[in-house]
């Protein structure tokens, strides 16, 4: 007992009491993680076959890039923990699989062996994997539920800088760009914020909540249903392309001018 006592005493007793707890609490945690992945998987995917399925999908098309257990390679980065989510939005826009390495993966037709389920099955598990954001369900991107005043105003202090004001995207740094939103599903946008793909930032729950993200999706779609009264919109990308076309309409129609009233003057003399 007086040993025991002692060693309560000691300097050092406080610091492995601590210890002892953080590897507890480290410990329960995994526990629980671990646990959950399954369900996480098939949440994901609809049915915890996919998971299975999807693997035998990924060893077969995507591990040559991403490496046989999606822990990346120097060609692609890994895959573990980016969630499901991720995989939809780069495989339903075809990013994935990539034609060839470069600094940005372009949209483009899906390969002809990808749709819905497979997508869904790799998706799945990709989620097993490490967990991550999932695919969001349909009422969280819905528009229609959304409030596109206050979307617009997020748009523009998180997004303008990159994609314009109205979605129609721009370029970037080192051949990479932002890309024209026009094509997107209201799924791919959100899947896009909680992902952060290729050079954009990542968006979570805590940065823009789910009901902000919606009222997002509805300011975008709605403002590329609109029409443009002023006439051309020269694909909406902004003042420069709109100085670029009255510099050169401008500068034109002076130099026409010019010419007509110097010939005028000629005839009369």
């Amino acid at each position: 007992m007086t040993r025991i006592t002692a060693w309560r005493r000691h300097p050092l007793a406080r610091y492995a009491v601590l210890i002892f707890a953080l590897a507890l609490v480290g410990m329960t945690y995994t526990a629980f993680a671990q646990a959950g992945k399954p369900a996480d998987a098939a949440m994901a995917a609809g049915k915890v076959d996919d998971v299975a399925e999807g693997k035998s999908l990924f060893v077969l098309h995507c591990a040559s890039c991403h490496g046989m257990n999606a822990q990346g390679t120097t060609t692609a980065p890994t895959l573990i923990g980016v969630g499901a989510a991720a995989v939809d939005f780069q495989m339903s826009t075809g990013r994935m699989p990539a034609a060839a390495p470069g600094p940005q993966a372009p949209r483009k037709p899906q390969a002809k062996w990808v749709n819905e389920e497979t997508t869904r099955q790799i998706a799945a598990y990709v989620q097993s994997l490490g967990g991550g954001p999932q695919v969001p369900p349909a009422e969280a991107v819905d528009p229609k539920l959304g409030d596109a005043g206050k979307g617009g105003e997020l748009f523009r202090a998180n997004c303008i800088q990159c994609h314009n004001w109205a979605g129609a995207g721009g370029a970037l740094t080192q051949g990479k760009y932002a890309p024209n939103l026009n094509s997107a599903t209201p799924q791919q946008i959100y899947e896009a914020m909680v992902t952060g793909p290729q050079a954009m930032p990542v968006f979570n729950d805590s940065t823009i909540t789910p009901e902000e993200k919606r009222s997002m999706i509805a300011y975008i779609t709605q403002v590329r249903e609109q029409q443009d009264p002023g006439g051309f919109g020269l694909g909406r990308i902004g003042p420069v392309t709109e100085g670029l076309v009255a510099w050169i309409v401008g500068l034109s129609a002076l130099a026409l001018a010019a010419i007509w009233i110097t010939a005028k003057k000629r005839q009369k003399s």
